[in-house]
C-alpha cells in the first residue's frame, strides 16, 4: 500500500462509506464508532497537517503529545502554536507519557497513552486519567495500529468500507504518512531531510549568522 496523506484520506473515506462515527475516549464504545488516536512521537508539523486533513472532512481525533520528547518541545513557540492549532481545528489533546512519569497539566484532556510501553504497565489503569489501552476502549479484536509502518492485522481500509468492525480504536502516527517512504527507514530519512529546513529556519530565528 501507499503511505501518504492520499492513502490516509482513503482510510477516512472508507470509514465514512461504512457509516462509522469518529468519537473520543469519554464514553464506552458503541457499535459504529471509531476512536481515532494519533501518537505524535516525532514531528508536530506532521500532526498539524494531518489534523487539517481530518478537519476538512469534519473529523475530530485525539492527538497525544509528549512533554519529554527528544524531538520536539511543547513549551517552544512552535509547540505552543501546534497545540493551539489542534484545538482550533476541533481536535482533542491527550498526554503521550513516558513511563513512569505523568506530566499531566491543563494543556491536556484527561486521557493518556504511554510511549513505547512495556507489557507490565501498558494495560494498567492510571488514577485520574483514561489509559486508552485499557478496557473498554481496548482489546485486540477492536484495535488497529500502523506502528513502524506495518499493519499487524492488515490494512483496515476495505474492512472499514464493508463495516466489518463493530467498533474500532485506530492508532495512526502522523509522521509515517507525512513523509515519503515505503518502509520505516526510508520514511525516517525523508523526515530527517525535511527537518534540515526546519532547523535552518530556527537557527536564523535565533540570530545565528548563516552567511
Amino acid at each position: 500500500m501507499n503511505w501518504d496523506f492520499e492513502a490516509y484520506a482513503a482510510i477516512l473515506d472508507a470509514a465514512a462509506d461504512g457509516g462509522y462515527r469518529f468519537v473520543h475516549f469519554d464514553h464506552d464504545p458503541q457499535p459504529g464508532e471509531i476512536f481515532l488516536r494519533h501518537d505524535v512521537d516525532l514531528v508536530l508539523d506532521a500532526a498539524v497537517r494531518m489534523a487539517e486533513l481530518e478537519a476538512e472532512r469534519g473529523i475530530s481525533a485525539t492527538y497525544f503529545l509528549m512533554t519529554r520528547s527528544a524531538f520536539y518541545n511543547l513549551d517552544s513557540p512552535d509547540g505552543e502554536a501546534a497545540l493551539e492549532r489542534l484545538r482550533e481545528l476541533g481536535h482533542r489533546v491527550g498526554l503521550h507519557a513516558v513511563y513512569p512519569r505523568i506530566d499531566y497539566d491543563e494543556r491536556f484532556d484527561r486521557v493518556l497513552a504511554w510511549h513505547n510501553p512495556d507489557p507490565e504497565y501498558v494495560n494498567a489503569p492510571v488514577e485520574g486519567l483514561v489509559n486508552v489501552m485499557t478496557p473498554p476502549w481496548f482489546d485486540r479484536e477492536h484495535y488497529r495500529s500502523d506502528s513502524n509502518q506495518h499493519w499487524r492485522s492488515g490494512d483496515p481500509t476495505d474492512a472499514l468500507a464493508r463495516r466489518e468492525f463493530e467498533w474500532l480504536q485506530l492508532l495512526i502516527h502522523p509522521e509515517i504518512w507525512a513523509f515519503e517512504g515505503a518502509r520505516m527507514r526510508e520514511t525516517m530519512e525523508s523526515m530527517l531531510d525535511a527537518e534540515r529546513e526546519t532547523r535552518l529556519r530556527q537557527l536564523a530565528e535565533d540570530r545565528i549568522d548563516l552567511s
